[in-house]
């Protein structure tokens, strides 16, 4: 097990420092980054990506704390609608999370593998539109904005992911500037994450006895509690030099970068390697 930590420890250091340059919850990293890892582990493919899945959104209940308060100190934070998104976000987390458990492994990989291509073109040739002032005109009503949330939260849950990716077009879409959307994206990873997690944690509970036999020590439903405890630790830490760095490197380039990394990554997973 000592030589998984490490590899636990690398992935999230390596997921905290792209979370801190980017503003991203990490998910689209630590997600295959965790499959990877548990192939080697001798997870079933039944329960691979499902834990990794499971696993990743646990990692993003703690880093969405860290970023949130740090948004929330500079007043980035809409709670007015976060407050309308989160019974949607929560509600649809726990929905996606029991879609993904009814989904077949391999399946399920395919489909993250098209995730992170289709997030990686997107980072490539897509940018988020930027108002310099909040438009609250253009926000849907009150219920609306919750059925957003549960559109954001269920695709989420089932991707591993925090939603930024979703939630930040969304909302600057609806009216506000870049920096609340941003900000409230962060503090929506927290709803999703933990609804998400949950579910997964709950739902692995009802897995074929055999396969639940199969599974090493500290996976309880489809979390693995070693890899959650260390990702987060490291990624906790990193996402600090992440965002310095930000500050110092070409970001542009960068981006790029880490958008064809997604664009293989995406390749990989989608044919099975």
């Amino acid at each position: 097990m000592d030589i998984y930590i490490l590899y636990y420890l690398i992935a999230g250091s390596f997921a905290g420092v792209l979370a801190g340059l980017f503003g991203i919850g990490g998910g689209m990293i630590i997600v295959p980054t965790l499959i990877y890892i548990f192939k080697s582990q001798g997870i079933p493919d039944a329960a691979l990506t499902h834990i990794g899945i499971g696993t990743s959104l646990a990692t993003i209940i703690v880093t969405s704390i860290s970023s949130l308060r740090a948004h929330n100190s500079k007043g980035a934070v809409n709670w007015d609608v976060w407050k309308r998104m989160a019974p949607g976000l929560i509600l649809g987390s726990l929905i996606g999370a029991a879609i993904a458990t009814m989904i077949h492994g391999n399946s399920l990989q395919t489909i993250i593998g098209f995730g992170a291509f289709l997030v990686g073109l997107k980072m490539l040739f897509v940018k988020n539109k930027s108002l310099e002032e909040n438009d609250f005109s253009k926000l849907p009503s009150p219920i609306g904005q919750t059925g957003i949330g549960g559109f954001i939260g269920l695709v989420s849950a089932i991707f591993g992911i925090g939603g930024g990716t979703l939630t930040v077009p969304i909302l600057s879409y609806c009216g506000l500037k870049i920096q609340n959307a941003v900000g409230t994206s962060a503090a929506c990873g927290l709803p999703i994450a933990s609804a998400g997690a949950v579910g997964f944690l709950v739902f692995g509970q009802f897995v074929d006895p055999n396969l639940k036999e199969s599974l090493p020590n500290g996976v309880f439903g489809f979390v693995h509690v070693y890899a959650f405890i260390t990702v987060s630790f490291a990624s906790f830490f990193t996402a600090r030099i992440g965002a310095k760095l930000a500050h110092v490197l070409p970001a542009a380039t960068l981006k790029k970068a880490f958008a064809v990394l997604l664009l293989v990554v995406g390749v990989k997973l989608i044919i099975g390697g």
